[in-house]
């Protein structure tokens, strides 16, 4: 493996009745924080929350050959309208069970025990991370910068997710169809 940082192929996509574009700060930190650390967004939408509409466009992200990492924020409450992780957990090949426990923990530190309220999860499915974080900014952040940051590194040792996801190509150069 290389020394030099790998950019890696990241969709977004945020789970929200209300949000739009203008009002999605929670996925525009997202889209930043991926450009930011010269990673490539290949997609970004706002879905409602309704799970067959959620499991649908993840399902293609999964299927395809350029996304390599999909977020979602958003949907992982306990309202009646939050079925982000019933959703998305079908999905999975595995779960990442370590993603949620130290996303509560790092989340405790920082609000307490509001925190037993998250239902971040995330798995792995085709050779692709998905990462569902909550649908707050802060949230997003404590997500990014406490795990995805050196997670989504190829540099970070002693391990990352890198190595775990499917060949990087480029967006728009998949030859297969």
């Amino acid at each position: 493996m290389s020394n030099e940082k790998q950019s890696l192929n990241i969709a977004v996509l945020t789970v929200s009745d209300t949000r739009t574009e203008e009002t999605d700060t929670s996925g525009k930190y997202l889209v930043d924080s991926i450009k930011a650390d010269g990673h490539n967004l290949v997609d970004k939408k706002i879905v409602i929350d309704d799970k067959y509409q959620l499991r649908t466009i993840v399902s293609k992200w999964i299927a395809s050959e350029t996304v390599q990492v999909v977020l979602t924020t958003g949907g992982t409450g306990f309202t009646a309208r939050d079925t982000t992780p019933e959703a998305l957990s079908v999905l999975f090949d595995k779960e990442i069970e370590g993603f949620g426990e130290l996303f509560r923990h790092i989340s405790y530190l920082e609000i307490g025990t509001s925190t037993v309220q998250s239902r971040a999860l995330a798995g792995m499915a085709n050779k692709t991370a998905v990462f569902c974080m909550p649908g707050s900014t802060g949230a997003c952040k404590t997500a990014w910068n406490g795990i995805l940051q050196e997670q989504l590194d190829s540099t970070h040792k002693p391990c990352n997710f890198v190595d775990h996801l499917k060949a990087n190509i480029e967006p728009g150069c998949a030859t297969r169809g």
